[in-house]
């Protein structure tokens, strides 16, 4: 079987041009061949030996995988069958199919997903299998189980649908798009409650029950509502209001006041640190520098969100992450979530081996908590 010569990369919409000249810096041997909003190919050299799991080990792509190219047509039962023909023998033991973003999460009642459209083309695709491979049942657009191999469907339009593949590795790649089903709950004080959770799923951070955590930055108090959620003990520090609802909670404690401004005895006992404020990256940086190494101060992890006002500072990333390492934090990611907007999530840990494991079986990703 021949070695793929594309690889297809999902994006978040408006994240193309940073996707690129990371992409550029991290694999200079890749050449932009193809994109559209959320959605870009890269031609491979010819001996690019790169095995189907291998990690691209970037910010900005959500998922990405090996292209067999596009298939097109009238209807979908049509592309389907194109489809299978595509495919070939190659071993096929998950199927994900998801539309490319339309929109920017949070804009206009947008969130990330399979939309009922692709299920809706999923359940044709399964019906359109060969004979010869319908002896066993395909999942479809479940949380894969790691080492899985799995079929990609992007549909980039309705009737144009690009085919690729993967091998499941990463937590991200198993997930239908790499966006994890994460349903906004009706009492959800802002979107900023998926955030939180998605950062929670992806960083694997071994948060438990009753542990303190504080949280930079907090109002009106979507990612403190989702950690409580989780059963942690939650200070809130923010100048600004929280909801009603957070403070009626008996686990959460509010702190008006910015977190550059509060003695750091403030932070002693809390082995979780989460920051979300809308300044620069620098100055979250340096608020969050002046608590974690104080001596008087033990935390383990931090999920730290920062904001990218001009997407020239995506070029500075690798520097803000050296600058969280250099405190003492051994492992340290980044990524831009699903839900995130024009921002990343860092997570950094101490050591990797407190990182939590996920689930090995396969399960709906509605079923994540």
């Amino acid at each position: 079987m021949n070695a793929p010569r594309f690889l297809f990369v999902v994006c978040q919409v408006g994240s193309e041009r940073a996707l690129k000249a990371e992409l550029a810096r991290q694999w200079p041997e890749f050449r932009f061949a193809f994109s559209r909003p959320g959605f870009a190919t890269f031609r491979l050299p010819e001996d690019h030996g790169l095995r189907d799991d291998f990690d691209l080990q970037s910010v900005f792509a959500r998922t990405f995988g090996f292209s067999l190219g596009e298939v097109t047509g009238q209807t979908a039962e049509e592309i389907a069958e194109s489809l299978w023909t595509l495919v070939g023998d190659r071993t096929v033991d998950h199927l994900h199919v998801w539309q490319r973003d339309l929109g920017v999460p949070g804009e206009r009642g947008f969130e990330p997903g399979v939309t009922p459209l692709a299920a809706e083309i999923a359940k044709i695709i399964v019906d359109r299998r060969p004979p010869a491979s319908t002896e066993s049942l395909l999942p479809v657009n479940l949380v894969a189980n790691s080492g899985s191999h799995i079929l990609d469907c992007v549909l980039v339009d309705p009737n144009q649908w690009w085919i690729g593949f993967h091998r499941a590795r990463a937590l991200p790649t198993r997930w239908p798009g790499g966006t994890p089903k994460i349903d906004l709950p009706p009492n959800a004080v802002s979107r900023a409650h998926l955030k939180m959770r998605e950062a929670l799923l992806w960083s694997r951070l071994p948060v438990s029950r009753g542990d303190r955590c504080v949280e930079i930055g907090s109002s009106p108090g979507g990612s403190c509502q989702a950690l409580l959620d989780h059963g942690l003990i939650v200070t809130g520090i923010d100048p600004a209001d929280m909801d009603d609802a957070l403070i009626a909670h008996p686990n959460f404690t509010h702190v008006k006041a910015r977190g550059a401004d509060l003695k750091r005895r403030e932070f002693r006992g809390a082995k979780w640190l989460t920051a979300d404020s809308n300044v620069a990256p620098k100055h979250t940086l340096d608020t969050v520098e002046h608590i974690v190494t104080n001596r008087q101060v033990n935390v383990r992890g931090m999920l730290l969100t920062l904001k990218l006002p001009d997407w020239k500072l995506a070029e500075a990333i690798p520097e803000y992450l050296d600058r969280v390492r250099s405190w003492g934090y051994g492992y340290v990611r980044a990524r831009q979530l699903a839900y995130n907007r024009q921002e990343i999530c860092v997570a950094a840990l101490r050591r990797r081996a407190m990182r939590r494991e996920p689930a090995r079986k396969e399960n709906p990703a509605r079923s994540e908590k």
